[in-house]
């Protein structure tokens, strides 16, 4: 449930974010949130798609508007497509695609990007791995022999001294972000409880230590030949250029390219469910605990992904949804607040997290988190609460569309989750149909499952976890 707002350029400490991308990408991400019925027509985004001899999937999208174009590649894998013990390498080659490649030294690939006025970054999620860079139109062909020369030359230039100094930088990324800083192992603790012991999704996605420990050259070797080949991928070109000469550049530095093997099965696991509510403590370095409340939900783009979109912002988007009103401002006992409808290519899970202020007990805060969850499964939400997310989410979405890295994400998503990269509409339209009794009904449905409940306390303060309550 992380969000990143800005995209640090200056270094490769490539960051993380579960079921959504970094960055600039952001927006992109949160396009698909919901939209209101009766307001403005969400425009088609116009693409031409066909697929190259060894595979590779190709999406070109016209925009004239300005001189500048994203190409955006992404890898059909991620986390979930790891096996147990060999964790993290999904995200390991996020690191390593920025080492150089057989004809692009280590190095060079920021240093010829930068001078041509581009940028570049990636992410990963436990379904897929993206790559992509923003240049102005006439670095297109610097931008396509740069990403092909990483996709079909790595591993020749692949050597123990790069996976050891990527490796070292993620175990470095992974203290940072998980192991010393506050709250920071509370999703892998969840995920632990929420997956069965083997589910895709029960690890996360930067790994574990033990893992990248244990990884040896001719491992990472092999994941790569795996699953970074061109007939596991997607490679979309939004932007200011000409269909014929972006064509011709793809064919030249693609086409030579070999095929790679034929990809193993993808796991299949079955709907997740949670016998009882299961409640957990973490002991950690904090000064404040803080809540955690998961129940299994759907993935996403299946049928009550966009009504659960709607209820978690109804219940703690801006400081007019519920829980924040209530929480924050009006009783004062909670410093933040927040909820999602986290739906992957799987499964999906609906959170809500809140953290007290300091000398408020959780136990406090669950039974108003319980009143407000009855409250509006009895009586559901007001026409102007279904009315302020969908207009603010459409806001979002069509600022996504209003840039080249955002169309090429939206394009990339599309193609991959649900088959078919002219979705963009049809995405509008399931939000458009949200009602107040779909909000109703998914809360009264998904909200009363069993769920896990994680308290994350200060060390030595075990007496307050939350132990009941809500449901």
């Amino acid at each position: 449930m992380m969000n990143t707002n800005a995209v640090d350029w200056s270094n490769k400490s490539r960051s993380i974010c579960r079921g959504v991308v970094c960055g600039c990408i952001a927006v992109a991400a949160l396009a698909v949130c919901a939209v209101p019925a009766g307001a403005q027509a969400i425009p088609r985004i116009s693409f031409e798609k066909y697929t190259l001899p060894n595979g590779l999937e190709v999406i070109l999208h016209q925009d004239h508007t300005t001189p500048m174009i994203a190409v955006d590649t992404w890898f059909h894998v991620g986390s979930g497509d790891e096996r147990a013990g060999h964790t993290g390498f999904a995200h390991l080659f996020e690191h390593l695609m920025f080492m150089g490649s057989e004809h692009v030294a280590t190095g060079q690939f920021d240093q010829l990007l930068e001078a041509a006025g581009g940028n570049n970054n990636g992410s990963t999620t436990e379904d897929r791995t993206n790559y992509y860079e923003t240049t102005p139109s006439n670095a297109l062909p610097l931008a396509l022999y740069l990403d092909s020369d990483r996709m079909g030359f790595l591993v020749q230039a692949l050597d123990s001294a790069k996976v050891d100094l990527q490796r070292n930088v993620v175990k470095n990324e992974r203290r940072q972000s998980v192991d010393n800083v506050p709250y920071g192992k509370s999703d892998e603790t969840i995920l632990a409880v929420l997956y069965p012991k083997g589910h895709p999704y029960s690890w996360p996605v930067i790994g574990s230590m033990v893992d990248l420990s244990a990884a040896t050259l001719e491992d990472v070797k092999t994941f790569f030949r795996t699953y970074y080949a061109p007939n596991n991928a997607t490679l979309v070109i939004s932007g200011d250029f000409e269909l014929d000469s972006a064509k011709a550049l793809v064919k030249r530095y693609y086409s030579d390219i070999p095929r790679g093997p034929e990809l193993p099965p993808r796991p299949t696991p079955a709907v997740v469910v949670i016998p009882r509510d299961t409640f957990v403590v973490l002991q950690d370095r904090v000064q404040i605990p803080r809540v955690y409340y998961t129940w299994p939900s759907v993935r996403n783009f299946s049928r009550d992904d966009a009504a659960l979109n709607v209820l978690a912002s109804v219940l703690a988007n801006g400081k007019n949804s519920r829980l924040y009103k209530r929480l924050v401002y009006d009783l004062q006992i909670a410093q933040d607040v927040d909820a999602g409808q986290e739906g992957s290519r799987l499964a999906g899970y609906f959170q809500i997290v809140v953290t007290p202020r300091k000398g408020i007990a959780p136990a406090r805060v669950d039974s108003i988190v319980g009143s407000e969850l009855a409250k509006l499964e009895r009586d559901g939400i007001t026409s102007r609460e279904l009315a302020r997310v969908q207009n603010s989410t459409r806001s979002r979405f069509l600022r996504s569309l209003a840039t080249d890295l955002g169309t090429a994400e939206l394009l990339n998503r599309y193609n991959y989750f649900v088959g078919n990269p002219d979705y963009v509409q049809r995405d509008a339209a399931r939000y458009d149909a949200v009602t107040r009794a779909d909000v109703q009904r998914v809360a009264r449905t998904y909200l009363n499952k069993p769920k896990v409940v994680l308290t994350v306390v200060p060390e030595g303060m075990t007496s307050m976890m939350v132990k009941g309550g809500v449901r």
